[in-house]
């Protein structure tokens, strides 16, 4: 039976950080997806420790970090890592985002790329419009009261076991709702709920994602790039894995099949092998001012395609 996972804490600006640090070699940070925290990536932690020093952190206002009246916004959060990591005296990482996690690895790679050598990213936001109306819903006016309501104990508790049993049945439609139930039970704690709240409120709108890569793709010239994607997410559609290799050419982009929106949880052992296979087969990025210069001066130029940008205004994250 595998050791369980040592959860560390370090206290960062007054607020108490959550992580999990563990193995030997190049660093990979771990970012999970909105309402989750680092036992989402479990599956996978002991295989890549084996290569790698991983470290998966609760990013603020998740799992056993704290949850207070802060800054969450994707630039935020990227901000949060770049201390972290400087605090555990890492200088550079491969930063691996799941979901939203996804977008504050982006983030983090275009405001700190002298330090991210470099990008995975795991049925990300930022690369198309559509996203699930569950996680529209949190945006919407009454959904801390009507979460409260949803949360009592005993309405908790036939809800959780409601949707485990529904991941039971095999239906692609609804394998997440496993991952879905621990999210849900999370939100019985109303300083997760108001964190949560504010997270969603900055990244999406009744339209659905208001936030968009696309414009700085030209970017990952100059850092390796992989997108991870299962080939039946209903969370974040995979046909947004298409908008990667428009966008980035040079992006090593694989579609898991028979894999929802957590595809490391479906298919650990084909995940680790992938990451392990684009980490050995790139170069980490050597960060020089003057060829970023020369992207920023020759690459604002290039043409966004149509359909991986949301109609209206966008708040660009990498």
């Amino acid at each position: 039976m595998a050791k369980p996972l040592e959860v560390q804490h370090l206290t960062i600006h007054g607020h108490r950080r959550a992580f999990v640090k563990t193995g030997e070699g190049p660093a990979l940070l771990l970012l999970h997806g909105l309402g989750c925290d680092h036992t989402t990536w479990e599956p996978v932690i002991s295989a890549l420790s084996r290569h790698f020093t991983v470290i998966a952190p609760d990013l603020l206002g998740h799992g056993q970090s704290d949850k207070p009246r802060a800054d969450y916004s994707v630039g935020g959060y990227a901000n949060g890592m770049r201390d972290l990591l400087t605090v555990l005296g890492i200088d550079k990482v491969t930063v691996v985002g799941h979901s939203f996690g996804g977008g504050v690895a982006m983030q983090f790679a275009y405001q700190f790329p002298e330090r991210t050598e470099r990008m995975v990213l795991v049925a990300p936001g930022g690369l198309g419009p559509e996203v699930s109306p569950l996680i529209r819903a949190v945006t919407f006016p009454g959904f801390h009261q009507v979460m409260a309501g949803l949360t009592l104990p005993g309405v908790r508790h036939v809800g959780k076991r409601g949707l485990r049993t529904l991941a039971r049945t095999g239906a692609p439609a609804l394998r997440d709702l496993d991952e879905v139930a621990d999210i849900y039970d999370s939100f019985r704690d109303p300083r997760a709920r108001a964190a949560i709240r504010h997270v969603v409120s900055a990244v999406v709108d009744w339209r659905g994602q208001i936030v968009t890569m696309v414009d700085r793709a030209y970017l990952t010239q100059e850092m390796p790039m992989c997108v991870i994607w299962g080939d039946q997410d209903h969370v974040i559609p995979p046909k947004h894995a298409s908008n990667a290799e428009r966008i980035a050419p040079g992006a090593w982009v694989e579609v898991i099949p028979n894999a929802g929106h957590f595809p490391h949880k479906d298919h650990p052992q084909r995940f680790v092998r992938t990451l392990r296979e684009f980490v050995a087969s790139t170069q980490p990025q050597r960060y020089h001012r003057g060829k970023w210069r020369r992207l920023l001066e020759t690459g604002r130029h290039l043409p966004v395609p149509a359909e991986a940008v949301a109609e209206g205004p966008t708040q660009v994250i990498a």
